[in-house]
């Protein structure tokens, strides 16, 4: 890889661009530093995960195979089920399902295959909305494609618009990644925006990587799912879903996922983590299989989310209008400028938080659209979150943040 690509990839990850921003401010107002940058839930799974990790330990000492187990794809195929509303026979357990080690790696892997699958045809381009998860850009450079930054601001409904995406541009375009509830806005995608994109999609030959790991996280109707979309359109082609037990079972450490949809694009990912990738061990498919198969400990985890959504929303309101979020687990917050508030709460609070503008690139006016926001995680248990809060309100209320003209966050 050249060293212009080097320096775009450090350009794209946020975290990188966040420690040297803080480097020599130290935490002060004498709090225990509390880390509400990083979307990393800190609750503990259920205890029938870890048991059944541990009653599976014959099984480490063995290569795991890279489509999963039976039962696993079984509970997969169940759970679409039961979540959209698919018929068992449209995602089949046979090639359309595969377990995976995470999704950001499979996010990663689909760039890879859907560039290589595009350049030929002088399809290079990766389009993501603005701002966006730092992976999906990441990933368009290391593919050799280009990725390409589509509106997804206020205006937008924090959501790219697929009817303002330029026809020549969507010649050009190898694939998209679409986020619902989206990463950072909160947006939720209404089952009208998946089925356009699919339109788009077919008309174009681009692929759609959906990336859905914070589907079971929200405040009100579930969110449409893009297979639904495409159960009524009758083909997954063009399509691939992802999903985390990460957010919906708060076991981030377990790195287990899946993915699903069109089949040819599910076989091209499973020969790359052949080659160059990492399957899912058996023990922790057994875990999988069991956290994909129960419902009541999701429940429970929404519920813990949406009180700290209300405390979000009693201590923080006053100052932006209403901030609780359509689905996912971040707070996506107007403060004017999002570096100079990111540093004063964790100078003065012990509070990290992620500047808005570190997840965006600036638009054709040289804007950059999350320039003035800050994303806060809510991944803490609420009785720690509502002292957080009330000193990150003490902060900006200092700061003299204006209230927006508009509610801080809107679902599409």
């Amino acid at each position: 890889m050249n060293q212009d690509r080097v320096e775009s990839l450090a350009q794209f990850h946020p975290f990188t661009r966040l420690n040297k921003l803080l480097e020599g401010v130290h935490p002060g107002g004498g709090n225990t530093p509390l880390l509400l940058s990083l979307g990393e839930p800190q609750f503990q799974p259920p205890v029938f995960a870890i048991e059944a990790i541990a009653n599976a330990k014959d099984a480490w000492s063995k290569y795991p195979p890279t489509i999963g187990t039976e039962a696993f794809r079984g509970a997969v195929q169940a759970w679409l089920g039961r979540r959209y509303g698919i018929e068992q026979g449209f995602v089949s357990t046979d090639g359309m399902i595969l377990p995976v080690s995470g999704t950001r790696e499979a996010l990663f892997h689909i760039a890879l295959s859907a560039v290589a699958q595009g350049l030929p045809k002088g399809k290079g381009k990766v389009l993501m909305g603005n701002p966006f998860y730092h992976t999906y850009a990441g990933a368009a450079v290391v593919a050799g494609g280009e990725p390409a930054f589509l509106p997804a601001g206020r205006e937008t409904g924090f959501l790219p618009d697929p009817q303002a995406v330029p026809a020549e541009l969507l010649r050009e375009t190898a694939m998209v990644y679409l986020c619902s509830p989206a990463n950072p806005q909160g947006a939720v995608a209404d089952k009208d925006f998946w089925r356009r994109w699919l339109v788009l999609a077919r008309r174009h030959d681009f692929i759609i990587a959906a990336d859905e790991c914070y589907a079971e996280i929200y405040t009100g109707a579930p969110p449409a799912g893009a297979i639904e979309a495409a159960q009524e359109s009758g083909s997954t082609d063009n399509l691939l879903i992802f999903h985390s037990l990460s957010k919906r079972s708060s076991a981030p450490g377990m790195r287990s996922g899946f993915i699903a949809g069109d089949r040819r694009q599910v076989g091209r990912i499973a020969q790359l983590i052949n080659y160059g990738g990492v399957a899912v061990p058996l023990p922790v498919l057994a875990a999988s299989t069991a956290l994909w198969s129960d419902e009541a400990h999701v429940v429970e985890n929404r519920a813990r989310y949406c009180q700290s959504f209300d405390l979000a929303e009693r201590i923080l309101s006053p100052i932006f209008g209403t901030v609780r979020p359509a689905g996912g687990f971040f707070l996506w917050l107007d403060v004017g400028d999002g570096e100079a508030a990111t540093t004063a709460l964790w100078r003065e609070a012990a509070i990290k938080v992620l500047p808005g503008g570190y997840m965006s690139r600036p638009d054709a006016a040289g804007r950059n659209p999350g320039a003035p926001y800050i994303r806060v995680a809510l991944v803490y248990e609420p009785a720690l979150l509502e002292g957080a809060l009330t000193r990150m309100a003490g902060v900006l209320r200092r700061l003299d943040v204006k209230r927006p003209a508009k509610p801080a966050l809107v679902g599409g």
